[in-house]
């Protein structure tokens, strides 16, 4: 028997680190390690220890035999990568010196089904190294982290983990989680079981929580720089790319950021900011967002109920009218931005109907030629026809897949009524939801390159600065999921730990007790650690009252309220 990775797997590599026999791939050593959908393991290498499960932050790996209907397909996606690795043509022979190191080197007994020495996957041992820590005798660094999510995280755990550092968690909004909380589709609620990971810092004994604490409007970048020896920012992608066609600024036209925000209660969006009473949305684009909105628009309400998804949003979805949500893409079915096992569980939602629209003979032939497991492939058994726009949706729920087809602009004079699409289409809609991408925010004082909404930074240092550094989207742009930031991360604080040896982190003019003062005269609402376990507690009571996993707190007020009113002692 042997272990399969599944749908939610967050990339972030602690499988890796486990496995005794190297069967995962990619590693974070690997090229493609920073853009394979998921990581795979080897049926012909994995002895069935179950250190990878045992390890999974999102509980993301089973036993090939105990894999549930819906998951089974991905025994067959796990075992496909080494195939395809296997075919990748050996490296070239060495040659001259070279040749005769390899030839001077004792034989060794093959491991069946271990990777070939000189294949793709094979990866030579290597005495361990310590970049990412500090002397025994220098003293401890304090560092500010702005922003809760899975980047920022991950560098204070590396920091926490590695070095005696003092990290303070600095977050705008009362509460943390950041893109857990906020940007993971309710219905996958294993991708948010990273958060608990994360969740054990918040009470760590060197950590201290700002929360609620806005930099660049309560407090300057200057002043949060001034009393740490360092800062790192985490701070995201918090807005959407613009498709920069007629009619985007419609009422209709609604950023699948906003639409995510809004059913995970994110309190930047009121309950009533999305109205669900059309019965045809259109979503521009089809990376793995748009498919989560897609699939949340038209599932059953009932099987989100004990999901946490936001309360105002299952009363909407209820009463919404919506019954064929289009998924439109610029590209062929085979260049699809999406990933293999979002697409996959489309396939598995109970009363939605899939359907291609086979407008353009282009779609139909990539499907055909291509394999039963690349993406192309597995729209092979979804029914095609060329749909005809002007009728109203059918009866029941769907998602239609139309390819080569390019957004012009919205149509409509007071609200959105369609959008225009190439080769002369009008698709009639009354929401469109654009989702082409997040894109970054500048932080007052820092530098910005409206370019790529990215900071501009060497290694993660900011570019001009001594001790304010970046990591996450903020630092690469809006690609890779959760995991993605550990490398990330680790890239990060392996600078900040240089400079520090380096000595070129300047000295703390003021200190941490100074800093706390400082920001509660700026804000006297702010949360700490325990008034977020108060939050945590009274959000899980409130939902077991309901027969949900918890009730989310929508605005700032009711946050706030939670944290003050019922303050817990520390768990330990």
């Amino acid at each position: 028997m042997t272990y399969a990775i599944t749908q939610t797997c967050c990339n972030d590599a602690t499988c890796v680190a486990v496995c005794p026999v190297n069967c995962i791939h990619p590693t974070p050593e690997e090229r493609a390690f920073g853009s394979t959908e998921m990581l795979h393991i080897d049926p012909r290498s994995c002895i069935d220890c179950g250190a990878c499960a045992d390890a999974c932050p999102v509980d993301a790996i089973f036993p090939v035999d105990r894999l549930k209907p819906a998951h089974r397909e991905y025994a067959a996606l796990n075992a496909a990568y080494y195939e395809e690795q296997t075919a990748t043509p050996a490296p070239a022979a060495p040659a001259g010196a070279e040749r005769e190191a390899v030839a001077a080197e004792p034989e060794r007994e093959a491991v069946a089904g271990a990777p070939a020495r000189s294949g793709p996957l094979f990866r030579q041992w290597e005495a361990p190294g310590f970049a990412r820590t500090l002397p025994a005798d220098f003293a401890p660094l304090r560092v500010a982290v702005v922003g809760t999510g899975p980047a920022g995280m991950y560098a204070a755990e590396d920091l926490l983990l590695h070095t005696d550092a003092q990290v303070t968690l600095v977050d705008r909004l009362p509460v943390a989680g950041g893109l857990i909380r906020y940007g993971v589709a309710p219905d996958h609620p294993a991708t948010k079981k990273a958060g608990e990971a994360f969740a054990r810092f918040h009470h760590h004994a060197r950590v201290r929580m700002q929360l609620g604490l806005e930099v660049g409007k309560e407090l300057s970048a200057e002043e949060l720089a001034a009393h740490h020896d360092a800062v790192i920012y985490a701070v995201g992608a918090a807005t959407d790319r613009r498709l920069g066609i007629p009619g985007e600024e419609l009422p209709g036209s609604l950023s699948a950021t906003g639409l995510v925000a809004w059913y995970n209660a994110h309190p930047d969006h009121a309950p009533d900011a999305v109205s669900l009473d059309a019965e045809r949305v259109v979503v521009v684009g089809n990376g793995n967002v748009a498919l989560d909105v897609a699939r949340i628009l038209v599932s059953d309400p009932d099987a989100l109920a004990a999901t946490d998804i936001a309360a105002h949003a299952l009363d909407a979805l209820r009463g919404r009218r919506v019954r064929e949500v289009v998924l439109l893409g610029r590209r062929g079915p085979e260049e699809a931005a999406y990933t293999r096992t979002e697409l996959l569980a489309l396939h598995h939602l109970d009363g939605v109907d899939l359907l291609v629209d086979d407008h353009d003979p282009r779609t139909g032939a990539a499907i055909d030629a291509a394999g039963p497991l690349d993406k192309a492939g597995m729209l092979s058994g979804v029914p095609r026809t060329a749909v005809d726009w002007s009728l109203p949706p059918e009866p029941g729920r769907r998602i239609v897949f139309r390819f080569h087809s390019a957004p012009l602009a919205f149509t409509g004079d007071q609200a959105v009524t369609g959008i225009q699409v190439t080769g002369g289409t009008e698709i009639p809609a009354e929401l469109v939801v654009r989702s082409i991408g997040h894109r970054g925010v500048a932080v007052p004082g820092l530098p910005f390159d409206e370019a790529t909404g990215t900071v501009p930074h060497e290694a993660g240092r900011v570019r001009g600065r001594v001790n304010e550094y970046v990591v996450g989207w903020i630092k690469r742009g809006p690609s890779g999921g959760i995991g993605a930031n550990r490398a990330c991360a680790a890239e990060t604080v392996t600078t900040l730990l240089a400079d520090a040896v380096a000595g070129e982190l300047p000295t703390p003019v003021g200190s941490a007790k100074e800093f706390a003062r400082l920001a509660r005269r700026r804000n006297r609402r702010l949360v700490d650690a325990r008034g977020l376990a108060a939050i945590e507690r009274a959000e899980r009571e409130s939902g077991k009252r309901d027969g949900r996993v918890r009730t989310k707190f929508a605005t700032v007020p009711e946050l706030v309220a939670a944290a003050r009113r019922s303050r817990l002692r520390l768990p330990g």
